[in-house]
């Protein structure tokens, strides 16, 4: 665990040295279909969840904003999370792990730069945000997706 976090921080370090005018991690543009907000908007209404509808089709709920800079698409962070199927089955959680948020799914790319570090957020994806029609693991194909993050560094 020691090495793996001494390798993510050497990795950080090192995309921190580049300048941010010679990057290029990619945009964020994807936006889900009406069919799955909708699908995604019964789920909170039934779950009596009051949450904000991002225009790309997400719904999030932010408990704690956070200080400093917020990450962009560029950034590593450091996050400990939970993620969770809408039957309330957890498929992953992690105390803490590090990415690069060009890596990560959609929402993840979209709702993560809402907060800054030491802020926590509930994202709700819709599939086309999330993995679509694939199955991951346990996460069945199409599945709408809730994930408990807590954003403990952005490098």
């Amino acid at each position: 665990m020691k090495q793996l976090f001494l390798a993510f921080l050497a990795l950080a370090i090192i995309g921190l040295s580049c300048k941010k005018e010679t990057q290029d991690c990619g945009t964020v543009n994807t936006t889900a279909p009406a069919s799955e907000v909708e699908a995604l908007r019964q789920y909170l209404d039934t779950n009596n969840i009051t949450a904000t509808e991002d225009p790309r089709g997400f719904f999030y709920v932010i408990q704690n904003a956070g200080s400093g800079n917020k990450p962009t698409i560029c950034n590593a962070v450091q996050v400990g999370y939970t993620g969770k199927l809408t039957n309330g089955t957890v498929f992953d959680s992690s105390t803490s792990a590090g990415f690069y948020l060009s890596g990560l799914i959609p929402g993840w790319q979209e709702g993560i730069p809402l907060i800054a570090a030491g802020g926590s957020i509930t994202l709700y994806i819709p599939p086309s945000l999330g993995y679509g029609g694939s199955a991951v693991g346990s996460i069945p194909a199409n599945s709408i997706l809730i994930f408990d993050i807590n954003l403990q560094a952005v490098y």
